[in-house]
């Protein structure tokens, strides 16, 4: 399986709203798409997860949930 980062930016005021969703619905991965671990940095503007997928079409998948409230960079770790 392949590993990733995904770097999440919340929009302007959006990061409340977010763990309001994440706490009511979960983290909504579709099937195929698997979390490892994540962080946030300190003012909450930016979230850093790990995630691992053999199919990374499913990040478009997934970034459809939660586009309202955040902007998403994948990136491969080799």
């Amino acid at each position: 399986m392949q590993t990733y980062m995904v770097i999440e930016r919340f929009k302007a005021d959006c990061w409340d709203a977010a763990y309001e969703r994440y706490h009511s619905k979960g983290r909504l991965l579709p099937v195929g798409l698997h979390y490892l671990n994540s962080w946030a940095n300190k003012d909450r503007s930016i979230c850093y997860q790990l995630m691992e997928t053999n199919s990374p079409e499913l990040f478009d998948e997934w970034f459809l949930s939660w586009s309202d409230l955040v902007e998403f960079e994948v990136i491969p770790i080799d």
